[in-house]
């Protein structure tokens, strides 16, 4: 139900912007909102909010760290300090509640950094705000299924980070909000909406300070903070996305190969919950040309690792299996001819033994990832199909930073096969059987 405020007491509400009003007069489920830097989007959620709770709803705020529910939680209180202090409603500061007692009426405001957080709850409206800085899982998993309940309406809103920071906030695609936005845009039958706002998009703010801001930040910084521009390039990374999607082929264009080759990048430690293998597949064609198949990487056991690589050897036909030796990988050889052996016996695999390569870094990654990145500068280098993880980690690592499990993988692949001299022969489609 909804509450009428007495005559007495004021809801001093802000007067919205003209591009706060558009989503705040949107009747769309899903809103995804792309704004700038001091553009007014929490001001806008805020007003959203109460006018929400107002007509009776329950509404739930969600940002990744505490520190950020500071403004929102200063502007409800702020708007409705004087039914609050009426004892119209009543204000829990622990819990960032704001409820009209004995009812399901209630604004709430708390964080959501990992899916855990924000179990627990129902609502009629979430607002996901900072989003590009959530884990997926927190709306995908956990969230969307607490508004099944009142067919609640979400609202995203987030500024555009630089792919290279958002790479080391989360181990999840950098492009996820791009994404999302991109599918709100498209859609066709009113339930998703896309909103977009600047700094400049704010009169409440000094027009001569955004003017000067431009000497302070670089020009990517001003597009990204300031214009709320989505950038698809990390300053100094050696693959784009534009370069990606270039050399990108379908799986029914794939032409025949004469070599296939797996290669496995260890994790740092052999438990379940390290970091991942990565377990990479492609191939090479007569021209010279290298094709990535399969990203198969994985959290897990070294025998579970070893066992999905196997598996992916054997299902392509595989002629090689890498594996590098540094950081503690010397076991995987071992491993490798372990389960092999173990598959052969209880009869999964015709062959007991693998052709298995163990390669040793003796150079930086830099220096081993750029002539693999010039193979796709080339058009030498092609992703049969989307490996969303394995591209993200390409586009997002930048030479100093500590490079991932998929791209050491796919540049211990692409090595292999198209910048080694090859001395074995030619695969006839039964190599090693």
């Amino acid at each position: 139900m909804s509450v009428v405020v007495p005559t007495s007491c004021t809801v001093r509400l802000k007067r919205p912007h003209p591009k706060q009003q558009l989503f705040l007069q949107s009747t769309a489920k899903r809103i995804c909102i792309r704004a700038g830097r001091r553009s007014g989007k929490t001001t806008g959620m805020a007003i959203l909010a109460v006018q929400r709770f107002l007509a009776g709803q329950r509404v739930l705020y969600a940002v990744p760290v505490q520190e950020q529910v500071g403004r929102f939680w200063q502007e409800i209180c702020l708007a409705l300090a004087e039914p609050i202090a009426a004892g119209i409603f009543k204000k829990n500061e622990t819990e960032h509640t704001i409820e009209l007692p004995y009812t399901e009426q209630r604004i709430r405001a708390k964080t959501a950094w990992s899916p855990d957080t924000m179990r627990g709850d129902t609502c009629d409206t979430l607002i996901m705000d900072e989003h590009q800085m959530q884990d997926p899982d927190c709306w995908g998993v956990v969230a969307a299924p607490m508004l099944l309940d009142r067919d609640g309406d979400a609202i995203f809103i987030w500024t555009p980070p630089s792919l290279r920071m958002q790479q080391r906030a989360l181990n999840h695609d950098p492009r996820y909000t791009s994404k999302l936005y991109a599918a709100a845009q498209a859609d066709t039958t009113g339930r998703w909406a896309a909103f977009h706002f600047t700094s400049h998009d704010n009169p409440h703010i000094s027009a001569l300070a955004l003017e000067e801001i431009t000497s302070d930040i670089t020009t990517l910084a001003y597009r990204q903070e300031i214009l709320a521009e989505d950038s698809l390039e990390t300053p100094g990374a050696l693959w784009t996305q534009r370069l990606i999607d270039a050399t990108r082929i379908l799986p029914a264009a794939a032409p025949p190969l004469v070599r296939v080759g797996v290669a496995l990048d260890p994790a740092a430690t052999s438990a379940a919950t390290s970091d991942e293998m990565g377990i990479i597949a492609g191939g090479r064609s007569a021209d010279g040309q290298g094709y990535v198949l399969q990203d198969a990487s994985m959290r897990g056991t070294p025998t579970a690792c070893a066992r999905t690589a196997i598996q992916v050897y054997d299902a392509l036909e595989a002629d090689i299996l890498i594996g590098e030796a540094n950081n503690g990988g010397e076991w995987i050889g071992t491993v490798i001819t372990l389960v092999a052996a173990e598959m052969y016996r209880q009869g999964e695999r015709a062959s007991a033994t693998i052709n298995y390569k163990m390669v040793h870094a003796s150079r930086g990654k830099q220096t081993r990832a750029e002539p693999v990145s010039a193979l796709y500068e080339h058009d030498r280098a092609h992703h049969v199909g989307v490996f969303p993880e394995l591209e993200a980690q390409l586009t997002g690592w930048v030479p100093g930073m500590k490079s991932p499990d998929r791209l050491d993988a796919n540049v211990w692949l692409l090595t292999e096969l198209l910048l080694t001299e090859e001395v074995q022969p030619k695969r006839s489609g039964t190599w090693g059987r």
